[in-house]
């Protein structure tokens, strides 16, 4: 998990730096509202199919076929796969660039909404690229190589921040340049399909003319795909929704015939909001990439075996160890991030024509979604319980809930609370739904390891509280003197402070989670025919 960990660490890192220059060059207005929320789509796509979805139900299948018949007929199934991916992807982006030209052309649309379509059409493409390049990963996975797909979200970021600095200042029009950094995206995305291809020969898996022999196993995992999705991409979709609210929502710059109220002062959100919600959504998505994301692609072939062979105490045991791995995580860095959302939003955003305004808007956005970090991560693994013994109806139909909680709140909490309702109701909804997530899987596998699990809470609580004690004392600190007037010792002094303080108290409490987790150790009960990541990734 630690090199899974650490290549995503830099992805957000660069993925980081190039928000940055995205919010330098556009500013925090209604072109860069267009463009997160354009970018919403294949955004969601690599989230579910890269992270998500298409792992969880073709893992089981490839395993069945590669540990019963044989590496040729996992093979087949991989390219099987490809093929039919590649064909239905096709199929649906050219409907949905249909779809949008006719809405360009039949309906008398204000120029952020006529914005709003053509870039979508831009970045269609983008899905096909990602979604198979997250299918050559998952097989890696599946492999036991976790190197080379956790290296791929990099490369679009490396693209895009070369885009940012070489290709975009070639035009001096601001749309222009907003429909460039478009074509970049994608060109970006073929070259993460591109990239992981000769790893998946190198292992043995290159073409198999004979694939079409493997479609029945296509339509297993086909039939478990849809309630996968709607499962695992809750908390994705409620981002997305909260977005298209804010953009359906924010005031526009003119009146216009497609304008939702027929007062502009009636619009309840400024310009901006979109960007905000993404930028802050991209914070609090940096823990749960890092922690949760590994955490569960590592686990999920754990659970899968201990599931196939009837191991429910083992299986008890692993996902208690997960719950317990993300309180220890989790809940502090909730905290944290609350505690430092407005300096990091400063420190990180505020350049060109991001202005202070539009950071401390940013700030807000990410102290609110970062007070539901926990239950993000938490999701994560309980929903691969559910898959892991073959249920996947449970986390789709608690999703669906959530989602019809989410708008139900979104559309109440804007009137009151502005932008920040909308990121207060994905953190609410999620921490409900891991509740219910909870108590519906000890239905089935029976009870978790309460016990362990409440002394990890409760001692993670204690680290957290004297952390952010830390924390606060040195903002009171670095406000009285001139020594914390730069941006990055406002948010690194604190910030260093406060991990510091957490680790020695997690050490003088016997909290062994945070350290479990640095020195990536495998879990106790683990079955040791599956290999440790830590040890055997490339």
């Amino acid at each position: 998990m630690r090199l899974v960990s650490l290549c995503t660490i830099v992805s957000r890192i660069l993925g980081l730096l190039r928000d940055q220059a995205m919010g330098a060059i556009f500013g925090a207005g209604p072109l860069l509202d267009a463009f997160t929320v354009a970018f919403r789509l294949p955004n969601l796509a690599r989230v579910l199919l890269g992270e998500g979805a298409l792992t969880t139900a073709f893992l089981p299948v490839f395993m069945e076929e590669l540990h019963e018949r044989g590496r040729d007929s996992a093979a087949r199934l991989t390219w099987a796969v490809f093929f039919c991916l590649t064909g239905v992807l096709c199929t649906l982006i050219l409907v949905a660039e249909g779809v949008l030209l006719t809405i360009t052309q039949c309906f008398d649309l204000g120029p952020e909404s006529r914005l709003l379509c053509n870039l979508t059409a831009y970045l269609l493409p983008y899905v096909l690229m990602i979604c198979l390049a997250a299918q050559v990963g998952a097989v890696l996975n599946a492999l036991g190589r976790f190197l080379w797909p956790a290296l791929v979200p990099s490369i679009l970021n490396l693209v895009w921040l070369i885009a940012m600095w070489k290709v975009v200042p070639l035009w001096s029009d601001e749309i222009s340049r907003i429909y460039a950094t478009a074509a970049c995206v994608v060109i970006g995305g073929g070259l993460q399909l591109l990239f992981p291809l000769p790893i998946l020969f190198a292992s043995g898996f290159g073409y198999r003319r004979d694939w079409r022999e493997a479609l029945g196993s296509v339509r297993r995992i086909a039939m478990t795909m849809l309630p996968v999705i709607l499962g695992l991409s809750i908390t994705q979709l409620n981002a997305v929704l909260d977005s298209f609210v804010a953009w359906g929502f924010t005031r526009p710059e003119t009146h216009s015939a497609s304008n939702w109220f027929s007062d502009i002062s009636s619009y309840p959100l400024p310009e901006g909001t979109a960007t905000a919600l993404y930028l802050g959504q991209r914070l609090y998505q940096f823990p749960l990439g890092v922690f949760g994301v590994a955490l569960g692609t590592v686990l999920f072939p754990l659970l899968t075996s201990h599931a196939q062979r009837g191991e429910t105490d083992k299986l008890r045991a692993d996902l208690s160890l997960g719950i317990r791995l993300v309180l220890a995580i989790g809940l502090p860095a909730s905290a944290g991030l609350m505690l430092i959302a407005h300096p990091l939003s400063t420190a990180f955003f505020e350049y060109g024509r991001f202005d202070a305004e539009a950071a401390h808007q940013t700030g807000t956005m990410i102290a609110a979604y970062s007070s539901g970090v926990w239950a993000y991560c938490g999701l994560l693994i309980l929903q691969r319980g559910f898959y892991a013994i073959g249920d996947r109806l449970t986390p789709m139909y608690l999703g669906m809930a959530a989602m019809l909680g989410n708008l139900i709140l979104d559309l109440t909490l804007i009137w009151p609370f502005g932008g920040k309702g909308l990121a207060f109701s994905t953190a609410l909804i999620a921490a409900v739904q891991c509740a219910a997530t909870v108590r519906l899987l000890q239905l089935k596998i029976g009870p978790m390891h309460w016990q362990e699990i409440g002394r990890t809470g409760v001692k993670t609580l204690f680290a957290t509280g004297v952390m952010s004690i830390l924390c606060l004392m040195m903002f009171a600190v670095l406000d009285g003197t001139n020594f914390g007037s730069g941006r990055f010792v406002r948010l690194g002094l604190p910030l260093l402070v406060g991990v510091v303080g957490f680790l020695i108290m997690a050490r003088l409490i016997r909290l062994d989670e945070p350290w479990q987790i640095l020195a990536g150790r495998h879990p106790k009960n683990a079955d040791k025919s599956i290999p440790d990541p830590a040890a055997t990734a490339d």
